[in-house]
């Protein structure tokens, strides 16, 4: 290896034991060249002097540099929860539980709030009943569903609720039969004089 100046005043290169390949038994045996890291340790050669990498004097990249580095994490005062990846199963999961207010009655609850966006960070669990719930607070085997949406589809009481209010939006919103028997006030008492000319 001929020994260059380097612009930093630094030469460093690192000593690579020579891979062979080998063929014993009639096969050829070849070793797989070796996968480029993506991330934070590997540069390109673009980035490197004398095979080393130096960190700009720039401090706005360095600081683009760290951000990139940073886990997404909600901080230290939520204990670093990490921000999930979204499955299409989660996102509606996450809609059942913005809408919960409208899905039952007798229960209310507290609005999400304003904003239609999905949470960022949040963790999912698996409520498990202690053994002295055996017969009041447990979900049967065939109650048990994979995902929060297909319990509250298969729940029969909500069922019911849904399709008496779908029911009623629709009585409401269709006009049906003869409308001037629907109308109220003075419309109708005009128009049953005028049929009675």
């Amino acid at each position: 290896m001929s020994e260059t100046a380097a612009p930093i005043g630094l030469s460093w290169a690192p000593k690579l034991p020579s891979f062979a390949t080998t063929s014993g038994g009639g096969r050829n045996d070849t070793v797989p060249a070796p996968s480029r890291v993506q991330g934070s340790l590997w540069k390109p050669a673009s980035d490197l002097v004398d095979g080393l990498f130096v960190p700009p004097r720039d401090p706005r990249k360095l600081n683009k540099m760290a951000r990139k580095d940073v886990k997404d994490t909600t901080g230290k005062g939520w204990f670093d929860m990490p921000a999930p990846t979204i499955t299409p199963e989660l996102k509606k999961d996450l809609q059942i539980l913005q809408l919960r207010h409208v899905m039952d009655p007798k229960r209310h609850f507290k609005r999400a709030g304003k904003s239609k966006a999905l949470p960022m960070y949040f963790q999912v669990g698996t409520v498990v009943e202690p053994a002295s719930e055996f017969f009041t607070g447990r979900l049967t085997k065939r109650e048990r569903k994979t995902t929060l949406v297909d319990e509250v589809l298969s729940d029969q009481y909500l069922k019911s609720y849904r399709m008496r209010k779908v029911r009623e939006i629709q009585e409401s919103r269709t006009p049906g039969g003869n409308q001037k028997w629907k109308n109220k006030g003075k419309k109708t008492f005009k128009r049953a004089k005028d049929r009675r000319k």
